[in-house]
């Protein structure tokens, strides 16, 4: 994809207490998600970003209330190219669409991720009844779902129904249900987990449980435990805040990390062999975490009623719940 023009007119960050001692090119790419480090790296390094007014380095860390004044090439204003990638459509109406998306499947064009994207298979569905208000390379998305992670998804068909959406989200009031098989088992049939959580101090990828940093975020995730077995267990998942891996972390957290989460679960896949007690069955259950977005509910944004939406659970995960039932009840 060619560089854009660069912008005329500098963008304005100021360094909040979330920032505080990132790595300038890190704070960079978190606000800017569709540039390559290597690209906000050199932009960095040719003057075209300024800290207080200085020039900075790619390893400079910040301090609260700094102005980071960045030039940068403008976002591609092209959409993703449509691309006639089967899609799971479970609701849609003239105003929005709910997909239950597959594993393994990027919600929109990144650095590494420009093609397979479902930005690029709603683009092929639905043409230009898109909303374009999260910007050019992300038509109709309202919010995401991380690569591994399964289930419904709302698009928006056009950009009052996508801010009408938008708020819900940034208001807290639509409220996401998620399905979860996790390992090992949960002390409680439900409870709350309220633990703030903040960037890991050693793995900037990563969250963490930050109780005493200033930079971490309040996060609450409840969960009702389904059905137990040796070793593992179901659970529904319901998160009240939107923190980055909150579900993920907060599992982690205690003892109980979401199956096959490579990033904080400690394992890539789980076997039959490892269920039934038969080391020569390596038969692949699942690969990915065993993670669902299972259930949406929100107000419509045309006509205001209470839609209610369910993602039937996905292939794998079934597969996997199916094999607990037979050899670890």
């Amino acid at each position: 994809m060619a560089d854009a023009a660069p912008s005329a007119d500098p963008i304005i960050l100021t360094v909040g207490s979330e920032s505080v001692g990132l790595r300038l090119d890190t704070f960079l790419a978190l606000k800017f998600p569709d540039f390559s480090r290597v690209l906000l790296r050199r932009a960095i390094t040719a003057g075209g970003v300024r800290v207080d007014g200085n020039g900075g380095k790619p390893a400079y860390r910040l301090k609260l209330a700094q102005v980071v004044s960045v030039c940068l090439p403008e976002l591609p204003r092209n959409t993703p190219r449509p691309e006639p990638i089967p899609l799971e459509i479970i609701y849609q109406d003239d105003y929005l669409a709910v997909v239950n998306k597959p594993p393994g499947m990027v919600v929109h064009p990144a650095r590494g991720h420009w093609s397979g994207t479902l930005a690029g298979a709603v683009q092929y569905h639905f043409g230009e009844a898109l909303s374009l208000a999260g910007g050019p390379t992300r038509p109709g998305i309202v919010h995401r779902l991380d690569r591994d992670t399964s289930g419904a998804i709302l698009v928006a068909r056009s950009d009052l129904a996508h801010h009408r959406l938008a708020r819900q989200f940034h208001d807290r009031t639509i409220e996401k249900q998620y399905f979860a098989l996790v390992a090992g088992q949960m002390d409680r049939d439900a409870d709350l987990i309220d633990c703030p959580i903040g960037i890991h101090p050693q793995h900037r990828e990563k969250m963490a449980i930050r109780r005493h940093d200033e930079q971490s975020r309040p996060a609450q995730t409840y969960y009702e435990t389904v059905e137990r077995f040796r070793g593992f267990a179901a659970v529904r998942v319901s998160p009240k805040t939107g923190r980055t891996h909150q579900i993920r972390v907060h599992l982690h957290h205690i003892g109980c990390p979401v199956l096959c989460d490579r990033q904080y679960g400690g394992r890539a896949e789980l076997t039959l062999g490892e269920l039934s007690g038969d080391p020569s069955d390596s038969t692949v259950l699942l690969n990915r975490q065993a993670l669902h977005a299972a259930r949406l509910r929100f107000l419509h944004p045309a006509h205001g009623r209470v839609m209610e939406i369910e993602a039937p659970l996905a292939g794998d995960i079934q597969t996997a719940w199916d094999a607990l039932r037979r050899w670890r009840s």
